[in-house]
Order: structure tokens, then C-alpha cells, then sequence
């Protein structure tokens, strides 16, 4: 099993309505490679799953980056800090 590393994952347009956390402009996690990185991502913050009414295409709602791999930036980075109490 390769060591797992640091991968910050950030929306490529800071004003992404689909970015989930809009006050943390990256999240921090742990992955084999990007692409994992981006699988856990999806994991944690999965989209609403079937878009809108007017829309209801399958992993399509909103928060989803499947099928836009351009739209979500990954680069591998060091540990992030530990949270202050």
C-alpha cells in the first residue's frame, strides 16, 4: 500500500456555488494520489444526488464536480495544523 499523502483540494472559481464549505477556501485530506484525493472528496461532501426538478440528471445536483474534473483544483501539500483548542 503507498503512502498516503496530503492533497489540498480548492475550487478552481472561488465564487463555485457548488463548493461546499464557502467559508474554508480548500479542504486538506489524505489520499493515495489526486485522484483518490478527489474520490474522499466526494465521499465527505457528496452532492444533492439527483439535481433539480427541472434537471434530474444522477450525481448532477448541486455540490457535484463529476464530469467537471477541470472546476476542482488538487495539489499535494504538507500536513495541514493542528486545530487550537
Amino acid at each position: 500500500m503507498a503512502e498516503m499523502r496530503w492533497y489540498a483540494l480548492r475550487p478552481r472559481d472561488p465564487a463555485d456555488p457548488r463548493w461546499p464549505l464557502p467559508e474554508t477556501p480548500q479542504v486538506s485530506l489524505k489520499a493515495e494520489d489526486e485522484t483518490d484525493a478527489r474520490r474522499r472528496f466526494a465521499q465527505a461532501y457528496p452532492s444533492e444526488p439527483f439535481g433539480t426538478p427541472g434537471q434530474p440528471l444522477p450525481n448532477r445536483g448541486a455540490g457535484s464536480y463529476e464530469g467537471d474534473e477541470d472546476a476542482l483544483l488538487v495539489d499535494e501539500t504538507e500536513a495541514p495544523p493542528a486545530p487550537e483548542a
